[in-house]
């Protein structure tokens, strides 16, 4: 769903009609409210912010995931460092 021009309302407007607005955003409407001319906020349904998160955890693992894949193909490849010296390399190049 895009958002179209009457969408897009002053936050002067979204004061004074607050529970239309509410209602329209509970009908699947997404407003955005803007202040001084500039995008301010966004009113979406709770159910759909919910789903957003959702989708955002489920970003985060697919990210986490890749993540690990690559970590095992670097320990399966041989390109890794015991942890000491790792660390020692770091505290060296620090306080050069």
């Amino acid at each position: 769903m895009g958002i179209s021009a009457r969408d897009v309302i002053p936050l002067s407007h979204a004061r004074a009609n607050f529970s239309e607005l509410a209602e329209e955003v509970k009908a699947g409407a997404e407003k955005i409210v803007t202040k001084n001319g500039e995008s301010f906020i966004a009113l979406i349904d709770s159910a759909r912010l919910d789903y957003y998160h959702q989708l955002e955890r489920e970003r985060i693992h697919l990210l986490l995931i890749d993540e690990v894949s690559k970590g095992l193909d670097d320990l399966a490849a041989g390109r890794v460092k015991d942890a000491r010296s790792a660390i020692q390399s770091i505290k060296r190049r620090r306080s050069a």
